[in-house]
């Protein structure tokens, strides 16, 4: 039996990070949910998501399987109620489907029906879910605590130089390979996570709760306070604060992100400082794509972007600004908040696909990658559907 994480029918809440991935490809804390369930059961954990998207992952053998809804965070609560359960039963609360175990057609599944495949529903409370691209960054501190405790359990850190300046180091942990050098660390306000072969440059003050990914490095001089996620092979610098950079991406420079999520392979350029507060301190309104409209999202909410994006050097991002995917992001004055897929600029041009692939292209071999058919295959049906 393996762990199916399904796409529940409102993934489009989360645009425009689950444009290109699945909700279980997304990064909160120190890992994604796809690897959290993991390390929680110790099981082969599979993605069952929307069609254009299902070329990015393996499918399962065709037997019993337990079905998990993708935005449901595990507990050890929900894990005992999970190991009760028989074949036919599952889990519901008020919200619906939460997991349950079955034989069915992967091809087949579809989350809109989701308890009629189930002979017996039983209720639970209520389970912990995230719904909106905001819940990352308001539930990464509880994530970055919890994942922290799950991956460090039983293993030894690296020793912490002796050129750094730290409060708290039994809560530090670094793993083989990295360097961190001339730092100040505080690990009193919560864990500081450096991944394998990560590097914190010299100068650099970080304030946990924090996680630093494999092969990501945070440049000299730079402040992070927590609760923040720099993600594999990111680079931070500058200013951050509770904001998580899934991977692959650079905000390299001075300037400020705040209470943000940025998607794989973006870059802000010199300068570029996003707005997490309105000056009237009032409700910030989130573009959502499910509903079509501006939503109230938080009082404090950054900028939500979508990957393969880049915004200009000395950008002005507004308050609670969406920007979608593959987008080339420049403009005077505050910049819009709703910044459409394959954007050029912010008058309504479009980032021609084959340009746009070039571009992408270029932008990985500086981490010695390459556009892969699977990608470009998904970056193509995103054009044709939702460019317009």
């Amino acid at each position: 039996m393996a762990i199916i994480l399904f796409d529940n029918t409102v993934r489009a809440h989360f645009y425009p990070l689950t444009q290109t991935r699945a909700i279980a490809g997304l990064r909160m804390g120190i890992v994604t949910i796809r690897e959290r369930w993991s390390l929680w059961t110790r099981e082969p954990v599979y993605v069952h998501t929307t069609g254009y998207l299902q070329q990015l992952y393996e499918s399962p053998a065709a037997e019993t399987h337990l079905w998990i809804d993708a935005t449901v965070l595990p507990s050890a609560e929900l894990l005992s109620a999970l190991s009760d359960i028989e074949e036919g039963s599952c889990l519901a609360d008020e919200q619906g489907l939460i997991a349950g175990k079955t034989q069915i057609a992967f091809e087949s599944f579809n989350p809109a029906n989701g308890l009629h495949y189930f002979k017996e529903v039983r209720k639970y409370a209520q389970a912990r879910r995230i719904q909106h691209p905001w819940h990352l960054t308001q539930y990464n501190d509880f994530l970055l605590r919890q994942d922290f405790d799950l991956l460090v359990e039983g293993r030894n850190s690296l020793p912490i130089p002796e050129t750094n300046r730290v409060s708290q180091p039994e809560a530090i942990f670094i793993e083989e390979g990295a360097v961190v050098e001339h730092c100040i660390i505080n690990a009193a306000t919560g864990p500081v996570y450096i991944g394998k072969n990560a590097t914190i440059m010299e100068g650099s003050a970080i304030r946990g709760p924090f996680a630093l990914g494999e092969g990501a490095a945070v440049k000299m001089n730079s402040r992070i306070y927590g609760a923040t996620t720099i993600g594999p092979w990111c680079m931070g610098g500058g200013e951050i604060k509770n904001s998580i950079l899934m991977g692959y991406s650079n905000k390299a420079h001075d300037g400020y992100l705040g209470d943000s999520v940025v998607g794989e392979w973006c870059n802000f350029g010199a300068g570029a400082t996003n707005s997490n507060v309105k000056n009237t301190a009032g409700m910030v309104q989130v573009w959502d794509e499910q509903s079509g409209a501006f939503i109230p999202a938080a009082q404090k909410c950054g900028v939500f972007m979508g990957d393969y994006s880049r915004v200009a050097i000395n950008a002005s991002i507004n308050t609670g600004s969406v920007i979608g995917v593959s987008c080339n992001v420049f403009g005077n004055g505050l910049l819009p908040k709703r910044i459409k897929d394959f954007s050029w600029g912010t008058e309504g041009a479009v980032y021609k696909l084959d340009k746009a692939l070039e571009d992408i292209g270029n932008w990985k071999k500086m981490k010695q990658q390459t556009v892969s058919e699977a990608e470009a295959s998904v970056l193509a049906f995103i054009f044709a559907h939702h460019s317009k």
